[in-house]
């Protein structure tokens, strides 16, 4: 079947597709559910992953697949995503099928508080995760449209929740990469070695020099050394004219 066939056959009303350029992947999205946008991409960047030797890679909170889709593009290991949102889940398994992925991606519906059921504890190498950012409180601002409050806010799943399961699944010395906002560090920090994740690298991400962060990118090594923690440079996503920074179009672009 033609790939232009193949379009109209698997996007569903309200859908549109937008193109992961790098790794030259269609991507099913929907204003109608929480798309990705650059965190996921930074995130997928950051992760370091294992190109040849056999590792098992599992991304949390995977939405419709964006991170486990650019995964693709630096490891020859397959990649398993987990949502628990049956909507997205069904994006994504139509983009492994738009773009004949099927060896390279899986998706699992499933609850993370609930997935050493059906992923095996002290079993995976590397885990990436693009979280809920905002804390569950009766004063937060929600978004009426469901779809987007699961996204945003930790209703379904907290943080200590999280980096729980995470160091749950990952084996000794494996490795977990994190996107997530400034003002939750201290919180991420508490969580992470308080379930025997011990940070190694963080990356503050700042929309332009004179602007405050306002993402990190933090890796974690499970049963790591306490010591060694690195600050790395800071990542500016545009230069002063408001157009992308050339480091972060090569992330985008490969420019």
């Amino acid at each position: 079947m033609e790939k232009e066939q193949m379009r109209k056959i698997l996007l569903k009303k309200g859908e549109r597709l937008d193109v992961l350029k790098r790794e030259n992947i269609e991507i099913i999205q929907s204003s109608s559910v929480f798309s990705f946008s650059l965190d996921a991409v930074l995130l997928a960047d950051f992760a370091s992953v294992p190109r040849v030797r056999s590792a098992k890679i599992v991304d949390l909170c995977s939405g419709n697949g964006a991170v486990a889709f650019l995964l693709t593009g630096k490891t020859n290991n397959p990649v398993v995503g987990i949502e628990i949102q049956e909507k997205l889940i069904d994006m994504a398994r139509r983009t492994v099928e738009l773009n004949q992925l099927e060896e390279r991606v899986t998706f699992i519906h499933a609850d993370i508080k609930k997935i050493t059921d059906q992923i095996r504890p002290d079993s995976v190498d590397v885990i990436t995760c693009n979280p809920p950012y905002f804390k569950d409180l009766p004063t937060s601002t929600k978004n009426t449209n469901d779809a987007f409050t699961l996204a945003r806010h930790e209703i379904l799943l907290s943080l200590p929740e999280l980096m729980k399961k995470s160091s749950q699944l990952l084996k000794m010395n494996g490795h977990a990469y994190f996107v997530h906002r400034p003002d939750r560090l201290l919180d991420i920090l508490d969580s992470l070695r308080n379930n025997r994740l011990a940070p190694k690298r963080i990356q503050f991400v700042y929309p332009r020099m004179g602007k405050d962060a306002n993402m990190i990118l933090i890796e974690a090594i499970k049963d790591g050394k306490e010591d060694g923690l690195k600050i790395l440079p800071p990542l500016y996503v545009h230069d002063q004219t408001g157009d992308y920074s050339q480091e972060v179009k090569e992330i985008l672009f490969g420019e």
